[in-house]
């Protein structure tokens, strides 16, 4: 096959920046990207956090957070509007060939790790609301929907799907409120409720600490803002990957958590747990929400999971992998993976992860707004893998070392919560300075 029609083929456009024919309306792409709103994971959090800090310390984490994953996004979809790069690509650039493996590799890790989540909560509802179908039938039947819903490309029909099921989600959270208000009476004191012992002053930081082991966000918001025209970049990175999707992502999520936390009684908190409980108050209503909300972030969930495996095997093997083919095996590790139980190493595996993409994104903003690479590589981009040596010790150091300072810190329980801004800190400041006296080569290597 040529490259020409390679390239026809490649709607995702993994291998190459997002040319302007490849962008997309901007009603169209935010509609795609707001799918990432409505995970029950978000709710579950800020019912933790309410649970553990106090729902006031919370709240004023979410908003703070709101505010600085709005500010972050913006630098980083601007930029990748600009320059149309997925991670992998601008992660060459970072790292070299091989930390861009390792960037790719994590990226695929984690956005898999999500898709298990949120699809294990679907087949959970399903098999208990049906009463007959086995765990291992609804987890096949929510592994092979996660996969055909992919099987377009961002431009394609996703950003349709998700634009219908929006309202739905909104409207469907708003109804379950009510029923349990109606069921359980309204939870006066739920805006003042602290933890048993008192709530920390502290709190509200925790609480933002916490919300940065989301981080990844940020690199799924790399992927789908390259699909933005520059000409409509004002209003993406004010309001699709701007504060205003922050404010449905945690605020509306967290709020609706905190609330129903507060009144439907369980024994404990979870994704499980949640679900369940919308299943007992709402009946059928309750299953269709929560398919409704979990297969819309699960279109993000696995398709960024497996143009990123394609990118992944491309890079360590040479092989050139179809996306069906890619999406088949992604369905097929989801589907594993939720059978095997694996939760609890799950979740200690994200923590991990999430240190990692954490100082990803302290690289990448001090490469982006750095003054320093502006003036000495006058902003060069280099794409060619000709060009392009294997290691570029400027990111590495940076990346590796604010990696090791956060892993250290996520071990030590007095200052464990603070993990993520160190390492975030490190990362920037590392990156930056390394840039003073980085080497031309690291960046542009001459052709051997």
């Amino acid at each position: 096959m040529s490259n020409h029609q390679n390239e026809a083929q490649d709607l995702d456009f993994s291998e190459r920046p997002v040319p302007p024919e490849g962008r997309m309306p901007k009603v169209n792409l935010m509609m795609a990207w707001w799918a990432v709103c409505s995970a029950i994971f978000y709710m579950v959090v800020a019912a933790a956090m309410a649970r553990a800090y106090g729902t006031t310390n919370a709240l004023i984490g979410i908003v703070l957070t709101m505010i600085a994953y709005g500010i972050i996004n913006g630098v980083i979809s601007r930029y990748s509007m600009k320059t149309g790069l997925t991670v992998a690509l601008f992660s060459k650039v970072l790292f070299g060939h091989f930390g861009a493996v390792v960037a790719t590799l994590i990226f695929f890790a984690t956005a898999l790790y999500y898709a298990v989540f949120e699809g294990y909560v679907m087949a959970l509802v399903l098999s208990e609301w049906s009463g007959v179908i086995p765990m291992g039938i609804s987890t096949a039947i929510v592994a092979a929907l996660g996969v055909a819903l992919i099987f377009g490309s961002v431009q394609h029909w996703l950003d349709k799907f998700n634009g219908v099921l929006l309202p739905v989600y909104v409207v469907g959270m708003l109804i379950a409120v009510g029923m349990a208000v109606a069921e359980f009476g309204y939870p006066s004191g739920w805006l003042t409720r602290v933890p048993e012992g008192g709530a920390s002053p502290w709190g509200w930081l925790q609480t933002f600490a916490y919300y940065m082991g989301v981080w990844a966000l940020m690199m799924f918001t790399f992927d789908y803002a390259r699909f933005g025209r520059q000409e409509d970049s004002k209003f993406h990175t004010r309001v699709t990957f701007g504060i205003p999707f922050y404010a449905m992502t945690f605020l509306f999520s967290g709020i609706v958590g905190i609330l129903l936390d507060s009144m439907i009684p369980t024994d404990g908190l979870s994704e499980a747990s949640v679900v369940l409980g919308l299943l007992e108050l709402m009946g059928f209503g309750g299953l269709l929400l929560v398919w409704v909300t979990q297969s819309r972030i699960n279109t993000a969930n696995f398709y960024l999971a497996t143009v990123n495996f394609e990118s992944f095997i491309r890079k360590v093997t040479g092989i050139q992998m179809s996306k069906i083919v890619a999406g088949c095996v992604i369905g097929v590790i989801a589907y594993v993976l939720m059978m095997a139980d694996v939760f609890s190493y799950i979740l200690q595996a994200l923590a991990y992860q999430g240190v990692f993409v954490v100082a990803w994104v302290g690289v990448a903003l001090a490469h982006i707004l750095s003054r320093t690479y502006q003036d000495r590589f006058n902003g060069h981009v280099e794409l060619d893998n000709a060009y392009i040596p294997a290691f570029n010790p400027c990111g590495l150091v940076a990346w590796c070392g604010a990696t090791l300072t956060g892993i250290i810190i996520m071990n030590v329980p007095a200052i464990a919560g603070f993990s993520a801004p160190a390492t975030f800190m490190f990362a920037f400041i590392v990156y930056e300075l390394g840039l003073r006296f980085a080497r031309e080569e690291w960046y542009v290597a001459s052709l051997k």
